[in-house]
């Protein structure tokens, strides 16, 4: 699992945006050198439509995705990821084989909310 990182400011924390969004749309992404999905994913007006690349098909079909809220970071850089860009990072944390569990909410959020 590793140690604790480093101690940092809330003001640092606060660089990280970290929005809920709706999966609107989920594809295998077979040109990945892992499997993985390509995710379209809803964050609302402010932030708008945005794709991500996850490793996610150990615990989850894309019927599963379709519809389901996801947190994500979404203002770093896209990052090309062989013949797609992935505009944001999909939040999940690891199960015991280090195979990803996604972050999500346990009530209805609207569609772009920050985390804090």
């Amino acid at each position: 699992m590793g140690a604790i990182a480093e101690r940092i400011a809330f003001d640092d924390f606060m660089k990280v945006d970290v929005r809920v969004g709706e999966v609107v749309r989920a594809e295998p992404f077979p040109e990945a050198r892992k499997p993985a999905y390509k995710l379209t994913i809803d964050f609302g007006p402010d932030v708008g439509v945005k794709r991500s690349s996850a490793q996610i098909t150990r615990h989850y079909t894309t019927a599963q995705l379709t519809g389901r809220k996801v947190a994500a970071v979404v203002n770093f850089p896209p990052r090309q990821i062989g013949p797609f860009m992935s505009e944001v990072l999909t939040l999940g944390f690891p199960d015991a084989e280090g195979e990803v569990v996604l972050v999500g909410v346990d009530r209805d959020v609207p569609n772009g909310g920050r985390l804090f």
